[in-house]
């Protein structure tokens, strides 16, 4: 049905939220809090009801800040990276940490590459499909 030329239009101007620049709670909070996390989970593996020790310390503190720094670098960078590489670069990160802590219980390093492996390749499917449902 065609209109009269002089119908008024109606138009929504929404006001949108400049993008934030700078680092928020979130941007360092997580990843000291996964670091902290995977830092005692590998003193916690590696003490294995024995008495402490400096080195099962050391290995906590290296691992934690390790995977911390990693995790704020990804959250820092992910927004640059293609939809598949951020997928493939959370799977990598997940995967190798899983395979880091399940390599500490002495278990072989295959069977420590497989669950690094297995548990990548999820985290890669699951973040993929989120980035790829959620995209703008």
């Amino acid at each position: 049905m065609a209109t009269h030329p002089t119908m008024p239009v109606r138009r929504h101007s929404r006001t949108r939220m400049p993008a934030r620049r700078g680092h928020g709670a979130t941007a360092w909070a997580l990843p000291l809090t996964l670091g902290v996390i995977l830092g005692f989970w590998a003193f916690f593996i590696r003490r294995d009801g024995g008495a402490t020790t400096a080195g099962q310390i050391w290995l906590g503190v290296v691992s934690g800040v390790a995977f911390a720094v990693l995790c704020f670098l990804l959250g820092r960078t992910q927004r640059a990276l293609p939809r598949e590489l951020r997928a493939a670069a959370y799977g990598a990160l997940a995967g190798i940490a899983i395979g880091f802590l399940y390599s500490l219980n002495d278990n072989s390093v295959l069977s420590s590459a497989v669950l690094g492996l297995v548990v990548g390749a999820g985290v890669f499917l699951s973040a993929f499909y989120l980035f790829y449902t959620h995209e703008d």
